[in-house]
């Protein structure tokens, strides 16, 4: 199973005619085996990635035997159960129910492990004579029909039936009817032990919002306030204080495969991470401002947020809230977790098929923190020990606001790069689009602007284009950004992060590339002192900058990391009095990575890959 790649093979296999059997043996602490440990992490990853689909291996006609030790009660048979369900959540379709072998002679059905195969095998050999014969696998009463459905058995295989229920165990039988029971509803996910899923976590959120309000109220008084200086104000029962990470919730966020960090922080490996690990290209800040992918640490300090996006790609599952309530944990304390749990799953790369040597070295040290990965960090009371942690460990620093905290935004320490988002340049369309909590929610987005335009290192408009909602309003834009006079602006058409009850957004409103294209050149039109520098036409972004990054006739868009780090050093031991600016620290880009190249921003050193998802087309991804 190593030198078999999901990524590149396993699509492939649902045009075929062919039958996949999966032989997976579960480990110590319920891990698969050390040759199974990529395969079954690919899967997991993919089943629950929007930029899969649900359907992405329809088609796939599968079996699985698992092989475990029933000893180990927590753990028995946990690989052969999950790769088993996986699948299924990719629309896979079962042609048998799971088989399990226990390595446990007093309670193996059939006396041992390969006793239990060789009577699996049997069963799994008629039913491969039974589909060459073009039989459909009769129906065992569980199904939504109750007794309508076709392929129902009939009543002179009552006996059939139970033989096979006697042979089948309690979990087995759960598993064969599991599509059922994932579409009974979200009331089964309130059981003990229960895994929720994002897109119903909402409304359980929900229906115990109440009770929490009465919890705040209880402890009024007693909340951590941001102040202007980034302070923390004590308070004097920290027992009282909530965690933010709820039992539901961590539950939830694991399985969208964070690696969480004590109360509020998290980190998980961005998807373009892996992807120059295997030499198939970088991100758009790789292309933009020559950031290392595969060396970019994606975490944040704050789960929380002020603003219920329509486009949130969590689906709201993170926390909500104005002020900081929770429980705090020490800056050192996350930084350190946070590297280490980047660092192992980075190490889980080792001996994956196409990961480049050199670079899965290279991974292992991070130089790049992309304090974004849901959240506003901006709220963590000691963001600003947080940065200078990461600078002292040379690691450079790119941060991203929601624009609702401007006294915060004035407050903070040099960081490589900040970030604004600005999702909307009228306050009824940032509203509908963003969702904030604040009452004066436009005031405070129009002041984070003006704070922007007071810091003296490189700043960054991030503009999120959805279709239908905030594309025709070029005007309103070109006001903004000379409100903030920020040095670059990212334009990217919005992702789509699949269906929820939460946002009413759609596939419709996802802007083509070309549409994108079109209006930064309508924008740029009315920005005197701005132009087009880059293009990633495969995330569906492109940069404009400030012409001063334009130094005799070439653009100079890149960072010096190295030089930055010197800078800000400097700065910290003369206390303030010996600042920089953001063209202290330029690199000149590379001709590849500019608007209008033929590589369209994608880096010639790397090989493009291209995902054969016939499911679906999704733009921007």
């Amino acid at each position: 199973m190593k030198d078999y790649d999901p990524d590149d093979q396993l699509a492939d296999e649902c045009s075929s005619k062919s039958v996949c059997v999966f032989l997976v043996a579960t480990y110590t602490d319920g891990q698969p085996t050390e040759n199974a440990e990529w395969f079954c992490k690919w899967l997991e990853e993919a089943s629950t990635d929007f930029r899969y689909g649900k359907t992405y291996l329809k088609g796939l006609r599968y079996a699985v035997f698992g092989l475990g030790n029933s000893v180990y009660v927590g753990h028995y048979n946990t690989v052969g159960k999950n790769v088993d369900k996986w699948l299924w959540m990719l629309s896979g379709r079962r042609i048998m129910t799971r088989g399990e072998g226990d390595c446990n002679v007093v309670k193996s059905r059939n006396g041992s492990i390969q006793a239990d195969f060789l009577a699996w095998k049997v069963k799994f050999l008629n039913r491969l004579q039974a589909l060459a014969k073009g039989e459909k696998k009769s129906c065992s009463g569980k199904c939504k029909s109750r007794g309508s459905c076709k392929n129902k058995r009939k009543d002179g295989h009552v006996e059939e039936k139970k033989a096979a229920l006697q042979s089948n165990s309690s979990e087995e039988n759960v598993m064969e009817s599991s599509s059922d029971e994932s579409e009974s509803g979200p009331q089964d996910d309130k059981t003990a032990g229960s895994v929720v899923d994002m897109e119903d976590l909402g409304n359980i959120m929900n229906s115990i919002k109440k009770a929490k309000s009465r919890e705040e109220d209880q402890v009024d008084g007693q909340m951590v306030k941001l102040s202007k200086l980034n302070e923390v104000t004590k308070i004097e029962d920290e027992g009282e204080r909530r965690e933010m990470i709820t039992p539901a919730l961590r539950e939830a966020l694991t399985k969208q495969g964070y690696k969480l960090i004590g109360s509020h922080s998290g980190v998980k490996l961005c998807r373009w991470t892996k992807s120059m690990l295997r030499g198939r290209g970088g991100c758009y800040k790789h292309t933009f401002y020559g950031i290392e992918s595969h060396r970019c640490m994606e975490t944040t300090p704050s789960l929380a947020c002020a603003n219920k996006c329509v486009f949130c790609w969590r689906h709201h599952t993170n926390p909500v809230g104005t002020e900081w309530r929770w429980k705090m944990d020490p800056a050192e304390k996350i930084l350190q977790d946070a590297l280490e749990k980047h660092q192992h799953m980075v190490r889980q790369f080792r001996g994956v098929p196409g990961v480049k040597p050199e670079r899965f070295e290279e991974g292992l040290t991070v130089k790049h923190c992309a304090l974004s990965l849901v959240g506003e960090p901006i709220m963590y009371p000691e963001i600003n020990a947080f940065i200078r942690l990461l600078h002292s460990h040379h690691i450079s620093s790119f941060l991203v606001t929601n624009a609702q905290f401007p006294d915060e935004i004035r407050s903070l320490v040099p960081v490589t790069q900040l970030y604004v988002s600005v999702d909307a340049s009228t306050k009824d369309s940032l509203k509908k689009i963003d969702r904030p909590l604040f009452q004066d929610f436009w005031s405070r987005f129009l002041d984070s602007l003006r704070a922007l335009g007071e810091k003296r290192q490189r700043t960054v408009y991030r503009l999120t284009l959805v279709k239908a909602w905030n594309v025709e309003e070029i005007q309103a834009y070109s006001e903004l950004i000379a409100l903030g006079q920020p040095d670059f602006i990212e334009v990217k058409g919005v992702t789509y992060c699949g269906e929820s009850s939460a946002s009413s957004l759609t596939m419709a409103n996802i802007p083509w590339h070309q549409e994108v294209v079109a209006f930064v050149q309508q924008l740029v039109d009315m920005l005197p002192q701005y132009e087009i520098a880059c293009e990633h036409e495969h995330s569906n972004c492109l940069l404009i900058a400030h012409t001063k990054f334009k130094v005799d006739g070439e653009w100079w868009t890149w960072i010096d990391y190295e030089r930055f780090l010197e800078l800000v050093q400097a700065d910290e031991e003369s206390r303030g009095q010996q600042t920089f600016s953001a063209l202290d620290y330029i690199a000149k880009t590379p001709s590849w990575a500019l608007f209008g190249a033929c590589e369209q921003g994608f880096d010639p050193a790397d090989t493009r890959f291209q995902r054969h998802n016939k499911t679906k087309d999704i733009s921007g991804c």
